[in-house]
This record gives C-alpha cells, structure tokens and sequence, in this order.
C-alpha cells in the first residue's frame, strides 16, 4: 500500500495548478460578427496571473492584448468589496479576474488593485482612466465610450478618453450600496452584479443595496490580536435581509424608482426587446417576471411561477430572442424544459441547466437526459432542439455572429473549439490519469464513481472505503469527465477505494428530484450515501466496509459529520471541513428553501442541526474550518466541538488561521490533504469505537 508520504509531491502539484485548471482558457466573448473571441488565459500551468487574449475566428491565429505584469502595477491590497466577490464566485485567479466589453467586443475594460484600465483590441493597446480608487466591477457601456463603475459604495461613471468621471449614485447611509450585489445574491441566487446599461447606453438600472437591517457578525484572526475584528453583515435563517430595490439612472442626473418591492431580485436583463426583472418572495415559491417601464417606473408581470417547495432560478434566464419572444423555462413533472414564449420547445426527459446565449433568432443552451453528462444544444425558430454534442462529459459555450464556441471537458480531452480551430491551453497535463467506474446504483439509480489505487488488481485486497460526497443541491460530483477526479484518485492511491455518489436533491435529475429534501437535509442524504455504499460494495468485491472513513467540505462536511454522528454502524471516520452545524445559523436565503422560514417549520431545523447529536458521537472526527470563513462562519465547528467536549466526546479540530471558505494557499491545499488522508487512514487501521 502506498504511504501518504509518497505522494505528498502530487498534492503540492494539485494545489499548485488548482486541480490543473490554471492555464486553461476562460470567460469567453465572441463579437456579433462572429470573427472574433476575447477570453482570459494565465500563460502556463501554474501561474495565476491572468491575461487578456483575442482570437481570431477565421486564421485561428491569437494575439496577446493584456498581460498584468507589463503595466507595472504594484499587487494593492483588495478592497472588502473586492474581496468579497472573489470569495463569492470561489475566484483564486490573479491578474485580471473578469472584464466587461462594449457590443461590439472592440474595446474591453477591466481593473487591477484596484485601478481602471481600457484595452483597445484592434491596436492591443492599453491605457489606465484616472477613476476614483479602488474601482470595483467596471462595465462599459454598448457604444464603449463609457465605464462605469462602482468605488465605496458609489456608482460611478467615466468617459474612455479619461474625461468627466461623475458620480451617479452616492451612499445615503453607512450600511447603504450602490450597484453592488448583496450577499444573498451573490452567495445563493448566482446574481454577482448589482447593474445594468440600458441598450442605448444612456442609463444604468442599479441596485440600492440597505445592509442596515441585516444582523452584525465579526470575523477575528487569533493568529494575528493585534488586528481587530472585522464586522460583517450576515442574514442567517429567519433574520432580516438587505433591502433592495431598483433605479433607473439617467446619465443626464434623471432617477426613476422601479415598481419592485420582492423580498429578493435573483435577475435583471435589459435588452432592446424589454427590461426584465425577476423577484422572488421570502418564502421562494413565487418566482415572478416583471416588465418594467424605466420611464415611469412601473411593472407589470410578464409570467408567474409558484411551487409549494420552492421555485428554481436558472442561470441566463430570462432573455428575449431577435424578433421579442420571452426565453424561460417550465417544471414540467419530471424535466425543467426550456420555453419560449411559454411553449416548451425541449423534448420531456432533457433537463435544461442554464442558458449560455442567444444569437438572433437561435438559442443555445445546455441540458441532457442523463445527469452525469451536460450537453450543448441549440434551438432555433421554426425548428426544433437539437443536441450539438454528443461524446460523454461536460460542455458549454457562447454563440453570436452564426459562430458558436464549445468547451469540452471529457474522460480523454478538455478543448474549446471555434470555427474548426482550437483555442490552445497551457494547462498542465496530470501525471495521473483517473480511472473512474460511473454507473446507476440501486433502484433510484443513485449517479456512483468509484475509484481504486492507481495499478490495483481487482480481488488482491480489500481496501478501506472513503466515501467523498458533497451531498448538496448546490452541485453534482458524479460528472463524465475526468477533471473532477483528480483529488479523488490521489485519495484512492493512498490506499482507500473511493466511493462518491449523487443523492436526492442534487441538481441535474429534474424538479421532484431536487424536491425530496425540502424539509430534510440530513436522513435522506445519509439514506442515500449508505445505500450508494452498499451498491458500490456488491459491485466491487474489494470494499471492506468493516473500515469506512468519509470526507467533505462545505455540504460535504456536514454529511461527514452527520455520518459517524447518526450511523457510526456504517462510516467508522469522518473529516468535515467547514461544516455547517446549526441550520439556524446559515444563510437566509439559501436555508430557508430547503427548509423553509424557522418560525415555521422549526422542526425541520432542529432535525437538522448536528449540534444535539454531539453525545452520540463513538467514531473518531476532524472538524477544520478555516478562522475567515464568512460563507460557513467557524461557529459551526466551534459550536459543535463545545458540545461534543460538554459530552465528553473525544474529536480532533483543524483551525486555518487566515483560510476563507476556500483555500488560497496551494501549500495549506497540500498540506491539508495529507493531513485527512493520514487521519483517515490511521482511524480505520483498525477501526476505533471510542465508546
């Protein structure tokens, strides 16, 4: 059996090139005419530093327009705000982190520390506007002679030429934003803007973002006393949110409040069709449409979904095709369909996941009939869906000008393709190649990856079983492409036989699917982990379910720590890391979905809390929560290790002074590795039943 040691070195490189991400193109942007496409890409595999690249459609040929390190601009501390959007869309990249161009995809706008820059992409030239600093999230305008932007709260606006920088809307109070997104939207709904140009470039929809009524939590780094706490406004279940509503903004100084006063705003998309908001209420289970006038302010409701669970937001949606007809989509029984103008225009059986553009009159999309596969398709008016992909794995892309994009990520290649040519990736390539066995486990055919020691013969051994869920709604593991199973297999060649599994209420199976779990977010999940167990075993005779150790981070750590709380029968080990806890102390709109408002259902909250189950505690357990979390605050772990030590219950805590909800260090993603994988190890050889 191989020793953590021994591989330790494949650790440093995962953590290093970011599971091989780095160095793959990304953020793609093909210009109406179809000719061209702007993407970012670092120069090699690990390096994080970001570039600006074009790409020309018709010669395959690519030319450099931005590299950070050319202009000479110092690493400056980010701002909060900053700070805060990279954390939310999980972002480790340096260099230039998103980009915004104007319609015509001509000239590009980005910052850097803080500072605004322009590219032209004709001349690949470059010049920094004198914007008030730190910039945040600069967006051009559609004819590109225009950024605004938002600094300290304030929205903003500047010309190209560097000329005229003005405010549009300045804080009226301290807790109060404009054009930001607020936490709920970023961190749940998957909104990361806070504004919108008007087609005609003449005003910007914005939202006023009143934090004032959401409840004070501090975030302190005992590693460094000297620093005082940080105070972070954190809507936990049943407490109040940010108050939001939308404006009109007018170049010209005009304002015009819109007619929206939902508890939440989950879209905005203004094109030359109609300006669209979707709300959502408290509750979630009224999702609705608004057309708005930005004249006079008022809506109207242009479509109305309601479920008794909840409604589902889905990513693109909605938009308009060339000729006006509405782009949504329908939870239709088993299948989310696409719809347009409300006709489903998606076969039942092939669930939509998100939409990836609209060129004219034609819509590309992706969606599949098996879950572990996502597929682009395309519908176009006066026909009917088609799939554009077929080999099993993981695609998206982008389409205008007749030219469509595709990115690939399957069991053999990772490519984006445009126009017969390939866009190049400096990733690089894992010296261990993943051996995966994906099939259907049980009678709910729970989507099961397993994975041996790299050369295992089977019937040689058994191996000790690690279980790696996450286990949430959030996002699907048992994927067809073989990039999502590089830490996986380095677990596996420690010596374990690796199980992960789907359960209910992972997306990609359809509405009643993901609906199972309202009310319940624990038995039904730890059902369904042990039944995938059971299944993965009777197919490989080498499972030695006598030594079952389970890992997880975020949802997956809560699953870990439920397992050996609730069935230490089963799972003999456990490390969860950035657990969540106490269902009460997380995210409003995220928890109350699944479980709806506390005031209401507070059984399903107390069900689901692990903090009660703390005296039952007889298997060993590693709590690690990094001390800067503000996704998964450290009281979780915190809490949880109080009442196991009140119950006088051996456990074992991992604080990351410093770490967030994800890891920015690669050497602290190394080394944090090892540590599960010595831990596990070490709990299962032999099993420990701590009384």
């Amino acid at each position: 059996m191989k020793t953590v040691g021994m591989d330790a070195s494949y650790a440093q490189l995962l953590a290093r090139t970011q599971s091989f991400s780095l160095g793959r193109p990304v953020q793609f942007t093909v210009s109406p005419d179809g000719r061209r496409v702007l993407f970012l890409r670092s120069r090699g595999g690990e390096d994080r530093v970001r570039c600006l690249w074009s790409f020309d459609v018709g010669s395959g040929q690519e030319t450099l327009l931005v590299d950070p390190r050319g202009l000479d601009v110092p690493a400056g501390e980010m701002s909060a705000q900053e700070r805060a959007r990279r954390e939310r869309e999980r972002d480790r990249s340096a260099g230039i982190s998103a980009y915004s161009s104007d319609a015509d995809a001509g000239t590009v706008a980005f910052s850097l520390s803080g500072r605004l820059f322009v590219a032209e992409v004709e001349t690949a030239s470059v010049t920094e506007l004198p914007a008030v600093t730190p910039v945040e999230d600069p967006r051009l305008s559609p004819a590109g002679d225009a950024v605004a932007y938002v600094s300290q709260g304030a929205l903003r606006v500047i010309g190209v030429d560097g000329k005229d920088d003005r405010v549009l809307a300045e804080p009226d109070g301290p807790e109060v934003t404009w054009g930001l997104a607020e936490h709920e939207a970023a961190e749940s709904m998957g909104r990361h803007r806070g504004y919108w140009w008007s087609p005609a470039g003449d005003r910007i929809v914005a939202a006023r973002v009143d934090n004032s009524p959401v409840q004070v939590w501090h975030i302190a780094d005992p590693a460094e006393p000297q620093t005082p706490p940080r105070a972070v406004r954190y809507p936990y279940a049943g407490t109040p949110n940010a108050e939001v509503r939308l404006w009109v903004l007018g170049l010209d100084g005009s304002r015009v409040r819109l007619d929206c006063d939902d508890e939440y705003v989950t879209a905005v998309t203004w094109d030359d069709t109609a300006l669209l908001l979707v709300t959502q209420n408290r509750r979630q289970t009224v999702l609705r449409v608004l057309a708005a006038d930005p004249r006079t302010g008022t809506t109207s409701v242009v479509r109305e979904d309601h479920d008794d669970a909840w409604t589902t937001i889905v990513p693109g949606l909605p938009a308009h095709t060339a000729s006006g007809a509405l782009i949504w989509s329908l939870d239709d029984g088993d299948t989310r369909r696409l719809t347009v103008d409300g006709v489903p225009v998606t076969p039942p059986g092939v669930e939509v996941f998100d939409l990836l553009g609209v060129d004219r009159d034609t819509v590309l999309f992706t969606a599949s009939a098996e879950p572990t596969e996502w597929h682009v398709w395309s519908w176009s008016a006066g026909g009917e869906a088609t799939q554009l992909t077929h080999q099993p794995g993981l695609y998206g892309g982008d389409r205008a000008g007749g030219t469509t994009l595709i990115r690939a990520f399957t069991w053999t290649q990772e490519t984006t393709t445009v126009g017969g040519h390939t866009i190049a990736s400096h990733a690089t390539t894992s010296p261990i190649i993943p051996r995966v066995d994906l099939f259907a486990a049980g009678e709910r055919g729970l989507r099961t990856a397993v994975l041996f020691p790299t050369g295992h013969v089977p019937g040689s051994r058994p191996l000790p079983v690690l279980m790696d869920p996450y286990g949430g709604p959030a996002a699907q593991r048992v994927l067809a492409a073989r990039s999502g199973y590089y830490g996986p297999q380095w677990f596996a060649d420690q010596g374990f036989a690796v199980v992960i599994a789907d359960g209910r209420g992972t997306p990609g199976r359809g509405p009643r699917w993901e609906r199972t779990i309202h009310g319940d977010r624990t038995d039904i999940l730890l059902e369904d982990q042990v039944d995938a167990l059971h299944e993965a075993s009777a197919r490989h005779g080498d499972l030695d379910l006598s030594r079952v150790a389970i890992r997880g981070w975020s949802a997956g750590g809560t699953l870990a720590a439920l397992a050996v709380l609730r069935r230490p029968d089963v799972f003999h080990a456990a490390a969860a890391g950035a657990p969540v806890t106490d269902f009460l102390l997380y995210s409003s709109h995220w928890q109350e979905r699944y479980l709806g408002l506390p005031s209401e259902n507070p059984s399903a909250y107390e069900n689901s809390s692990l903090i009660a189950d703390a005296p039952k505690l007889r298997r060993p357990l590693l709590l690690i929560h990094g001390l800067a979390d503000d996704n998964v605050y450290p009281v979780h772990t915190l809490k949880l290790s109080a009442a196991l030590l009140a119950a006088g219950r051996p456990h074992s805590v991992l604080p990351l002074p410093g770490a967030s909800h994800m890891m920015s260090s690669a050497e602290t993603a190394a080394h944090l590795m090892t540590f599960q994988a010595k831990f596990l190890l070490d709990a299962v050889s032999p099993v420990r039943d701590l009384g």
